[in-house]
């Protein structure tokens, strides 16, 4: 909103940098945008002007009205930009949005309900964040603004303020805080009322509460749905975590987009203005939440589990669904502000601070070549930059995003996902059993034992015969078959032997004989 009294230079009420609105056309009203910002109809490109509505939404042939629904971004009229692309730099007359076009967007019911759950979530938001949030499809924001604009003549919403980059910021009047949490689930969280409030002499007082950070959470919000992380529904602000020595930790946002296979994702968004050692505090108390015991869980069996089964017993586990990698759920930093250099230098140092809550262990082997890593028990932390997203043609689903502990750019999946983890420590694990199998074998085979006679090695039945015999056999250094014909020879010996005996036994019998009767009958 412009500053009462006829528009000039004026000092903005938060940072105090002087300001100039140029003048107002006739009819030009407070919630309608700079007009050094309208595009000339004369030169507006004919593509523009042709160009038909999106299905959701009511065409009324109607008048203009002027330049309130002059676009608030500049965009080609040639080819589609979608929301978190960069913008390139065109002439005024390039817009998509002709501000003197005979054709009015009647906004539908379906985007009205949007904007309002939209702004009951995040509480403020300019028509710009709104768009990329919400219809990233569309080519502009005009018809966000508009919509806008109708909720408004509806009582629904105001204009709280005018940003510096000329944005108006939009919030729910209490008439529509009350028609937004109607429309949200019950499971999301309502953000608070911002509250119209009013000099002494009843004039509306212009609020100066919006910093750069809130807009730097919304407008993260808006590139990642854009991208297709989700919906506005899936974002939730300022979720408590408590801890058990009285500190409560605050998530700027939580993410829940599982259809783009990132089930849960905290998010915390750096200006690039808090020492860095806050931000690896903010890492400590989110792992020590993560290993907080469910309520009527086992310690006992919480500490004898391992691997993933650990996650059972947790608190987490009874509130977001299984991470489908392993960890707990991961934690993403959205820089923004200051230098491209001075964000990096960032990243580098909290990668170095931080090691110990997303580093994980190494798994048992190391001697046995295994390098996998146990990210179990270990919170994903990835980085990305705002300016990077915006500048990245793919915005948020591009290769924006940086692991911690990894030196490549990735896409979100890539980042999150554990190549060095669960699935390398088995395929490591198969390579050193198989290693240690044939090591083994060798060591085997070199102690086989050699035929003495034949100079055969011993087969596996024979060696085994050989040492589960109690006492030293006589042909323990012979092989099965030498064995055999040693056996079959001593046997054919030894049957000779007896026979020769028998044979001699009974040529003597007949002497015998002679000699018992001779004495028979002399008596």
């Amino acid at each position: 909103m412009l500053p009462h009294g006829d528009p000039g230079p004026y000092a903005h009420p938060r940072t105090g940098r002087t300001l100039t609105y140029p003048a107002r056309r006739p009819g030009e009203t407070e919630d309608t945008v700079p007009a050094d910002l309208t595009p000339d109809p004369a030169r507006e490109h004919q593509a523009a002007r042709d160009r038909r509505p999106s299905d959701d939404v009511d065409q009324v042939q109607a008048p203009s009205t002027g330049p309130s629904i002059a676009p608030s971004t500049a965009t080609s009229p040639a080819g589609d930009v979608s929301a978190g692309q960069p913008r390139k730099s065109r002439g005024r007359d390039a817009f998509d949005n002709p501000p003197r076009s005979t054709q009015v967007w009647k906004p539908t019911g379906v985007r009205r309900k949007e904007v309002l759950k939209a702004l009951g979530i995040f509480q403020r938001a300019t028509a710009d964040q709104l768009w990329r949030m919400l219809r990233p499809s569309d080519r502009h924001d005009r018809m966000t603004r508009d919509t806008l604009n109708a909720l408004k003549g509806s009582g629904l919403v105001r204009v709280e303020t005018r940003l510096e980059s000329g944005h108006q910021l939009w919030v729910l009047t209490e008439k529509g805080h009350k028609e937004a949490k109607l429309l949200l689930p019950k499971n999301v969280r309502m953000s608070a009322l911002r509250k119209l409030e009013f000099d002494d002499e009843g004039r509306p007082v212009e609020a100066d509460g919006y910093d750069e950070h809130a807009a730097a959470v919304t407008s993260t919000a808006a590139v990642l749905t854009g991208a297709g992380y989700g919906t506005p529904l899936s974002w939730q602000t300022e979720i408590a975590y408590r801890l058990p020595y009285g500190y409560t930790q605050y998530a700027d946002l939580t993410m829940r987009a599982p259809d783009a296979g990132v089930p849960a994702m905290l998010l915390e968004v750096d200006r690039v203005t808090e020492p860095v050692d806050d931000l690896v505090d903010k890492l400590r108390r989110y792992s020590d939440w993560f290993e907080l015991l469910a309520p009527k869980a086992d310690a006992n069996k919480e500490r004898a589990a391992r691997g993933a089964a650990v996650h059972d017993f947790r608190l987490w586990s009874r509130i977001y669904p299984p991470t489908g990698r392993e960890g707990y759920v991961p934690v993403a930093s959205v820089f923004t502000g200051k230098t491209a250099a001075q964000r990096e230098s960032r990243m580098r140092r909290l990668e170095q601070a931080a090691r110990t809550y997303f580093a994980g262990a190494s798994y048992p082997g190391r001697s046995a070549g295994i390098t996998a890593v146990d990210y179990h028990r270990a919170v994903p932390v990835v980085v990305a930059e705002l300016e990077r997203i915006t500048a990245d043609p793919a915005g948020a689903a591009g290769a924006v995003w940086r692991r911690l502990g990894r030196e490549e750019w990735q896409t979100l999946p890539e980042a999150l996902d554990n190549p060095d983890g669960d699935r390398l420590y088995a395929a490591q694990w198969k390579e050193a059993r198989d290693r240690r199998a044939e090591r083994e074998a060798a060591e085997r085979e070199a102690k086989r034992p050699v035929c003495a006679r034949c100079g055969a090695k011993f087969s596996d039945e024979r060696w085994q015969q050989v040492r589960q015999s109690s006492w030293p056999g006589k042909w323990d250094d012979l092989c099965g078959e030498c064995a055999k014909e040693s056996v079959a020879r001593a046997e054919a010996e030894r049957a000779a032997q007896r026979l020769a005996e028998d044979v001699a036994a009974t040529a003597a019998e007949p002497e015998t004989l002679r000699v018992r009767g001779l004495f028979r009958r002399r008596g």
